[in-house]
């Protein structure tokens, strides 16, 4: 188990308004299930010693994050680009004060100490790892019963219109990576595994955002990202689903798996 090249994910941070406009978040359904199982693990006696902590692995502007937050845990952000790092703590800092920290880092190098976290998020991002040596990271960092969370928002293709729009963009890493069983190192193992279909209102503009965000997107030559946005807009103006509109419904399925040491 290889880490991935590493220039596409560093990427982000030359889109972040894209990112931030165009990325959904997470349903509430997903992030509460997750909590849920944590705590069970963890045990009534943990739940009642007061707020969780949780790192959040890769966080990018916060879309997690903020989840995790909202629900009142302490959070470390880790994210190694520094401009979606700021972004992140422009976004949420004011509002969260010392229950939000936000450092530089990696999976493969977590710069906290053993035995600091509850619960260990990688939304969006565990496909990006060297998955042995995070592994290894992510058991150090967590307390006894803790867990590792494994998340991924992918859109849902079953909608005729969504595969159109997958066929047009190509695949990103995060979709060709097997989000159903994703692979762990030892000393880890997963306990539970469950998806959530759920619909993100967005825009035309945000879609297009979505679209422009995508690392292999940020990557390609600007004649080919034009014309790639040329059909996307060709899509939305003659697709019977979607001429006349100004905001669509885009269907997501949120795969989570859970794991522990």
């Amino acid at each position: 188990m290889t880490r991935r090249d590493p220039t596409h994910a560093l990427s982000f941070g030359r889109a972040v308004g894209d990112y931030d406009r165009g990325r959904p978040r997470y349903p509430d359904a997903a992030v509460d299930w997750v909590l849920a199982q944590t705590l069970g693990r963890l045990g009534p006696a943990h739940a009642a010693a007061g707020p969780l902590d949780a790192l959040d692995v890769g966080a990018g502007t916060g879309k997690f994050t903020a989840s995790l937050l909202e629900r009142g845990l302490n959070v470390t952000a880790v994210e190694p680009d520094p401009v979606m790092r700021t972004r992140l703590t422009d976004t949420f800092g004011s509002s969260y004060g010392t229950a939000l920290s936000a450092v530089d880092g990696t999976a493969e190098a977590l710069p906290v100490a053993a035995a600091c976290a509850d619960l260990v998020t990688f939304a969006q991002s565990w496909h990006w790892v060297d998955v042995t040596r995070a592994s290894a990271e992510a058991s150090r960092v967590l307390r006894p019963g803790g867990t590792l969370a494994l998340v991924w928002n992918i859109r849902d293709d079953s909608a005729e219109w969504v595969a159109e729009l997958g066929a047009i963009m190509g695949t990103s890493s995060a979709e060709r990576f097997d989000s159903i069983s994703p692979p762990v190192g030892a000393p880890l193992h997963t306990y539970a595994h469950a998806d959530f279909y759920w619909d993100n209102t967005i825009t035309r503009e945000s879609l297009l955002a979505m679209v422009t965000s995508r690392s292999y997107v940020i990557a390609l030559q600007p004649d080919a990202r034009g014309e790639m946005l040329r059909m996307i807009e060709l899509l939305l103006d003659e697709h019977p689903h979607l001429a006349g509109r100004t905001s669509y419904l885009l269907p997501y399925v949120t795969r989570v798996t859970l794991v522990a040491s």
